[in-house]
């Protein structure tokens, strides 16, 4: 039952806050060098200086006061910032083990309760990810049968956007959908048509929870979540919105489980059912139905959300920077042709391969990483940092470190390019964190984007409509897309 009644809420608020004030008065343990930061107020520690709709943003600008390494304090949550590539990779990848934690954000634990891949802890997590990765792998990714599906997904694509003749049209959920059935053949073994009144439900809980997520409300939820959770607002809306898809999850693997073959495993659902029952003795200890239903939830709202979010911001910077979308047609052209695109042409086409590298980085979909905690006490850079500290190794500062990145605040291309026009590796380019909790699906990621990419600039031309103005500077979320945009594809001859 919730809160209704202002009486009530406002005795709640002031009931709270002396609670808060007699623990602030309370003697805090003080631990010897640990990370500097901004001054703290009572209560509300730093909330006061932070951009609440882009954190990132006020994380980013205190790096330049406060050094790579330094503390905040958000209402009750204390953290770590970690910003610039060399700090970053120094932690992810050099101290992996102390690093590799998941610390309990309350929205993300209301949610997830440390079940599945993404927000789990110790052996659970472990056991997740080697299953993950291996099942991935079973089912294509990095290998031609599921390039073959990608391609088969371009086509129905291409035939959405044909459909327009030019005229413009909002790309969100298409986009969206046309990722998702990658990602829902190996959880399901299917696909969906774009206009499935059940798939577009789906994408809308996905869209609708990360920009949710992402929004003010959610930061002071998690800064003070025993006072907000009773408030009115939108962070009321994940739980139910999780719950529902979770449900379809539960269904779904139900009528799985009774069709189960062990010898004809079509899917990863039927891979982790198989696992389930060789686990019976123990049937609690990973592969419960809790962990799949979980883990499902991560795959499809991680493998649909960025990588779709990603290619439209794309098309966006293609119809901003005509000349880039000309020389990336050009390419095409020279390597491809009227043939359809594989990955074996990607080490032909550096220029192409170096916008898409430029529109990851320049897009930073996931700005402020999912956050970490250490698992142990550890000496990072001269500091202290205790077990179990929230830490938040800052994509959005490596992504547009000056150290590495000429023009960081530009759409450059040439970040990827050598002066004869060869592509070239930046160490830098991070859009998949690293270490022990870089993204899983990174290679089906790098698959479909340059996959769909190509396919798309191959057959369009495109163009913002008559008078409408591009606005480059994203949207609020935990990921970041564009602001909502029209878009026209110019069919090719």
């Amino acid at each position: 039952m919730y809160l209704t009644d202002p009486v009530t809420i406002v005795l709640s608020i002031v009931t709270c806050v002396f609670l808060a004030i007699f623990s602030f008065s309370q003697k805090k343990k003080v631990y010897p060098n640990y990370p500097p930061g901004p001054p703290c107020l009572p209560i509300i520690g730093n909330l006061h200086i932070i951009n609440k709709s882009k954190p990132y943003i006020t994380f980013h600008e205190l790096a330049e006061k406060y050094g790579s390494i330094y503390n905040l304090k958000i209402g009750s949550q204390k953290m770590v910032m970690l910003c610039g590539y060399e700090t970053v990779k120094d932690a992810l990848v050099n101290h992996a083990n102390e690093f590799s934690g998941r610390p309990q954000v309350p929205i993300f634990f209301d949610v997830f309760k440390d079940h599945g891949l993404i927000f789990s802890n110790g052996d659970n997590w472990k056991a997740m990810r080697r299953f993950t990765l291996s099942t991935l792998r079973d089912f294509g990714m990095g290998k031609r049968t599921l390039e073959d599906n990608i391609t088969e997904e371009c086509q129905h694509l291409i035939k959405v956007f044909k459909a327009y003749k030019g005229k413009p049209f909002e790309n969100t959920m298409i986009m969206n959908g046309s990722v998702a059935n990658i990602i829902v053949s190996i959880l399901l073994g299917h696909r969906f048509d774009y206009d499935d009144p059940k798939l577009l439900r789906l994408l809308t809980i996905v869209n609708d929870n990360a920009r949710i997520v992402g929004s003010p409300m959610v930061l002071l939820y998690n800064a003070f979540p025993s006072l907000v959770r009773w408030l009115p607002g939108s962070h009321r809306e994940v739980n139910p919105n999780a719950d529902e898809l979770k449900s379809f999850i539960r269904e779904t693997f139900t009528k799985q489980r009774n069709q189960l073959d062990v010898n004809d495993q079509r899917n990863l659902i039927d891979v982790f059912l198989v696992k389930q029952r060789e686990e019976k003795p123990n049937p609690e200890l990973y592969f419960s139905d809790t962990n799949l239903t979980i883990l499902v939830m991560d795959l499809f709202a991680a493998g649909m959300e960025t990588t779709s979010t990603t290619l439209r911001w794309g098309l966006l910077l293609m119809m901003k920077y005509p000349e880039i979308q000309k020389n990336v047609q050009k390419e095409i052209e020279k390597v491809i042709g009227s043939g359809v695109p594989c990955l074996i042409h990607r080490k032909q086409m550096p220029y192409t391969d170096a916008v898409i590298h430029e529109i990851q980085r320049f897009a930073n979909i996931v700005p402020t990483n999912v956050p970490h905690a250490t698992t142990q006490d550890v000496i990072f850079k001269g500091f202290f940092i205790p077990k179990g500290t929230q830490v938040i190794p800052l994509l959005y500062s490596v992504l547009r470190d000056k150290e590495h990145f000429q023009k960081p605040e530009q759409f450059y291309p040439q970040h990827f390019l050598d002066s004869e026009g060869n592509f070239v590796n930046n160490e830098a380019f991070i859009p998949f964190s690293a270490g022990k909790r870089s993204c899983a699906g990174e290679t089906l990621a790098k698959m479909e984007l340059f996959l769909f990419f190509t396919t798309l600039l191959q057959n369009f031309t495109f163009q913002a409509p008559p008078g409408e103005k591009l606005d480059l500077t994203g949207a609020v979320g935990f990921t970041t897309p564009p602001i909502k945009h029209n878009i026209c594809a110019i069919p090719r001859s």
